[in-house]
Order: structure tokens, then C-alpha cells, then sequence
């Protein structure tokens, strides 16, 4: 079995009459969380979307070791879960409808779900504290709630790989920690997990980062070295710093910043624990 639950290799995207991705080589280890973070227009969710045949490409995907394009569309769907930015479903689909749509490459064509399913369901929920809610319509949730049934959509999958695009969108502070608690067992129990933030402190809490600007890898490392740390500075124009806070790695802006309509100061003094 391959060391990589995912990798790339020269990948290229046209979109609009204009290369989006620039010939990305890239390799995601089994068994790690990586984080890909760049500024806006570096090419991220087309890199993601591209890895998760979602748009085409040229060069090779290679998933599990093997050339994804070989795959059948439902052998894909068990081996990749993916989780979109601003996806939705019917909004007229109840939330435990929504989260079984996950199980339906398990399923025989019009099969209906078995017991296994109905439990990988209902554990998906209960992992991101929307079962509750279970029988209530989609268009009737908060923003925060409904990314909460499409986080627990893509783990009722079962597959050993998420990709996941800017899952932290209309989620509080405490859900997202929820999601790093929820990421972090997956990789523990040997997944992988690939996904766009733009929350550079918490990419931060990757095992690695893919740092991106215009199309092009600049930058492939754990999040705890220093060369990534500043592969990340790099990137942001210097606009944001790494800093050691409280035995965690965060990025700070690295300027001056009004708060509260208080003077200026310094963002390190102000996040100061």
C-alpha cells in the first residue's frame, strides 16, 4: 500500500481560457492532516477540486497509489470524502436524509439502507452534535448547523481520505475546535485529511502545510519548522507573523491594528494571553 493517500503529479488546470494551476506536483502522507494555505487567487480549491476529480485536469492523480482516472466514479466515492465550500442539498431534505446521502456508494442501485448504514449515520451526527436536529428540513438551519450536517455527510462516508474546502465557514470558535477534535481522530485511526483554510492559525494545527501563491507550490513542510513558518510569511507579503503563544504555533498580523476604538498597537500585545 502506498505511503500517500494522495499526490499529483504535474497537474495543470485550465479554466476561463487561463491556466489556473501551474504544473503541481504535490504528495499528502496517510496517517496526517495537511493544511493548504495561500492568499485569495493562489489556485487552492482548484488544486482541491482537481484532486477530488471534480474538475478535469491534466497530469495524473494518483490515489491510494494508483492512478485515480482509473477508478470507477463509485470506487472514488468510498476511498474519497469531500466536503465543498457553500455546498447544500435539497433544502427541502431533512438533515438525517442529507447525512445518508454519504452512505450511497455503499449502497446497491435503489437499495435501501441497512442497519450498518443507519449506524454510521447516526454516529457521524452525534460526532458533530447535530442529531438533535436530525428531522428538521436543511432551509430551516443556521449557517454553522447546516455545515455541521455536511461535515457529519462526508464522515458517514467511511473513506479513508477527506478533502475538505474551507470547513470551518459559519462555524463558532467551539465548533471548530469540535472540528479539529473530529480531524485529529481520523488521522489517528490512519486517514488523511486535506483541507483549504483560511484560518492560518489554525492550519497551524496541521501535521503539515502546502503554502500556494498564483498557481504554483512554494512551500511543503510540517507546520512546526521554521521553513514553513516562514514560507508562510513569504507568501502574505509579510503582512503576517508566526509566533509562539502559549505553547501553540499562531499567525498575527503583522502590523499595526485598532481595537475596541482604542489607540493603536501592536496585534502581539493585544492577543497576549
Amino acid at each position: 500500500m502506498s505511503k500517500f493517500a494522495l499526490a499529483a503529479e504535474r497537474l495543470r488546470v485550465p479554466l476561463g481560457g487561463a491556466e489556473i494551476l501551474h504544473g503541481v506536483s504535490v504528495a499528502f502522507p496517510a496517517g496526517r492532516w495537511t493544511a493548504i494555505v495561500g492568499p485569495n487567487g493562489a489556485g487552492k480549491t482548484t488544486l482541491l477540486k482537481a484532486l477530488a476529480h471534480l474538475l478535469p485536469y491534466q497530469g495524473t492523480v494518483r490515489l491510494a497509489g494508483r492512478d485515480a482516472a482509473t477508478w470507477s466514479a463509485r470506487e472514488r466515492a468510498k476511498q474519497l470524502a469531500w466536503l465543498g465550500q457553500g455546498e447544500g442539498a435539497a433544502s427541502d431534505l431533512l438533515a438525517y436524509d442529507v447525512v445518508m446521502l454519504g452512505r450511497l456508494p455503499h449502497q446497491s442501485w435503489f437499495g435501501a439502507p441497512g442497519a450498518q448504514d443507519r449506524a454510521l449515520v447516526e454516529a457521524s451526527m452525534r460526532e458533530t452534535q447535530c442529531w438533535d436536529w436530525r428531522g428538521r428540513a436543511l432551509a430551516s438551519l443556521s449557517g454553522g448547523e447546516r455545515q455541521r450536517v455536511l461535515l457529519a455527510r462526508a464522515l458517514a462516508v467511511g473513506a479513508p481520505l477527506l478533502l475538505m474546502d474551507e470547513p470551518l465557514a459559519n462555524l463558532d470558535p467551539p465548533h471548530q475546535a469540535d472540528w479539529l477534535r473530529i480531524v485529529r481522530a481520523h488521522v489517528q485511526r490512519g486517514g488523511a485529511a486535506v483541507s483549504v483554510l483560511h484560518e492560518t492559525t489554525m492550519a497551524l494545527h496541521a501535521d503539515e502545510m502546502l503554502v500556494m501563491k498564483a498557481g504554483r507550490v512554494m512551500h511543503q513542510g510540517p507546520c512546526a519548522h521554521p521553513a514553513t513558518h516562514r514560507a508562510l510569511e513569504r507568501v502574505f507579503d509579510g503582512r503576517v507573523a508566526v509566533h509562539a503563544i502559549a505553547g501553540q504555533w499562531v499567525a498575527l498580523p503583522n502590523e499595526f491594528v485598532t481595537v475596541d476604538n482604542a489607540p493603536q498597537t501592536d496585534a502581539r500585545e493585544v492577543l497576549r494571553p
